[in-house]
């Protein structure tokens, strides 16, 4: 077993900037962008910033319908990427994007023809309705366009080649800025679109994203994403192997998605100043994950990657530190949030009883935040070394089990107050975190799909001690 003073810090803190740096900068940019399109949206009341708040929330969902294929698509990229399998790693692709267009042009159908089915689903407010309605109409067409870029951002970051999407990220927000100041308020003879231009601003910067990817791409003759008759070169034993370890991360990330729709649902019946001050809340929480989507990603390919290789003991050392190194920085990032949040609130329009609940919201979350996002972190580390299944279950069990009982009887049975409610959604996290942390150190999260990989897993389960049961499990240190 490798001793903690042989662990290569050099090569670990270099290359967690290599890919968490710019993969943090592009959400924080665009969670940026999200922010300025809320301080624009705030001009023209609270119910218009709530109504689009909620169709966020719809997009959500759509995000959580495909992740479980980027998750698991991810695994596979990072591990042949390790592995030098490139025929893999191009199957893969095709594999991914197949199943998350599908999931796309789903939500898209929904958003464009039946817009107040979506609405009457997450509030009872009917002029909050009406203004969503309007926006889905529009903004689903975006939905396949940011798909695409979705799955092309990664396999990109899955094979170390962060700064295309980063560009890619830069370019989007620009472009939705400007297009949203002159459709939302009509300048330049434009007509004045209200929440409509949003929608449209954010379709065009879809586009103006994807332009900019496809150019790097071929420009730098990347050919995992051009080599378009290869992407469906599928067998059955492969597309069985794929959806075997994507089917826990889909179940927990569809599952997941509905029970955060029910959650929303519950908060979208609130107030009008609470609805206003959720969807103000969403856009802060945004950075927050801007910082942790950067140790997600650099978890998925430094330790995918020495798994598919066979180094399993890299993998393992470093799995440990991303956790607590992620867990260091949410700090850090929420620290900064509360700092400001008084001018924050103030700029995206909230005012009166929606400042006091969204500053609520914040020092609630802010406190969580450290546990969610380390437990996070742990079940990406655990896809990415091919184990799926484990954290999947925590979270859908906590989530059915604790979180929804609590939150459904804290409202509708004890009629508690609004921010009371929306604290016990994190109640799960400090249990969960425990868990996760004793999974962690097991080591038994190591299941590697490459060749290279599952040659060399024998001699790391013997010497940690990992069998089914027969003999007493080794210390891990």
């Amino acid at each position: 077993m490798k001793k903690h003073s042989n662990f290569n810090w050099n090569y670990f803190i270099k290359h967690i900037a290599i890919i968490a740096v710019p993969v943090a900068l592009q959400n924080l940019l665009t969670t940026t962008g999200s922010m300025v399109d809320t301080m624009m949206l705030a001009s023209l009341g609270e119910k218009t910033v709530g109504a689009v708040g909620l169709c966020a929330q719809f997009s959500s969902l759509m995000f959580a319908g495909y992740w479980g294929f980027v998750g698991g698509g991810m695994m596979f990229f990072s591990q042949y990427w390790g592995a030098k399998d490139d025929e893999g790693i191009t199957r893969s692709y095709g594999l991914t994007l197949s199943f998350m267009m599908a999931v796309g042009v789903i939500f898209a159908c929904l958003a464009v023809g039946a817009p107040e089915l979506v609405m009457n689903i997450y509030t009872d407010k009917r002029e909050i309705q009406q203004i969503g309605i309007t926006y889905l109409r529009i903004v689903g067409f975006a939905y396949p366009l940011q798909i695409l870029a979705m799955a092309m951002s990664a396999l990109l970051r899955s094979i170390e080649q962060v700064k295309i999407p980063l560009y890619g990220g830069i370019a989007a927000v620009f472009a939705n800025c400007f297009f949203n100041y002159i459709l939302i308020f009509g300048k330049w003879g434009f007509p004045q679109m209200g929440a409509a231009g949003a929608a449209l601003g954010t379709v065009l910067a879809g586009m103006v994203n994807l332009f900019i990817l496809f150019a790097f791409v071929v420009r730098r003759k990347i050919p995992f994403v051009l080599a378009f008759t290869r992407h469906f070169r599928w067998n059955r034993v492969f597309v069985g192997q794929y959806l075997q370890k994507c089917f826990p991360i889909l179940c927990n990330e569809v599952l997941i998605g509905i029970g955060n729709m029910m959650i929303n649902i519950v908060l979208g019946h609130q107030s009008e100043q609470a609805i206003a001050a959720v969807a103000v809340f969403r856009t802060l929480e945004g950075l927050v994950i801007a910082f942790f989507s950067g140790f997600a990603n650099a978890a998925t390919i430094l330790v995918g990657k020495e798994v598919g290789a066979g180094s399993h003991e890299t993998a393992f050392e470093r799995a440990k530190r991303l956790v607590y190194l992620c867990s260091g920085f949410i700090g850090i990032a929420c620290l900064m949030i509360i700092g400001l949040h008084d001018p924050l609130l103030h700029a995206m329009g909230l005012r009166g009883e929606s400042y006091r609940i969204g500053t609520g919201m914040l020092f609630i979350y802010s406190v969580a935040a450290v546990l969610r996002m380390g437990n996070w972190a742990q079940n990406d580390t655990y896809r990415s070394a091919g184990d799926a299944a484990f954290g999947s279950v925590m979270e859908i069990t906590f989530m059915y089990l604790m979180v929804l009982p609590c939150v459904y009887t804290a409202n509708y049975i004890f009629h508690a107050p609004f921010l009371l409610v929306f604290a016990l959604c994190y109640g799960d996290e400090p249990i969960r975190y425990v868990i996760m942390q004793v999974h962690m150190y097991s080591g038994k999260w190591i299941k590697p799909v490459s060749d290279a990989g599952m040659a060399s897993i024998g001699e790391f389960r013997r010497r940690h001690g990992i069998g089914e049961g027969k003999r007493k499990r080794g210390a891990v240190k």
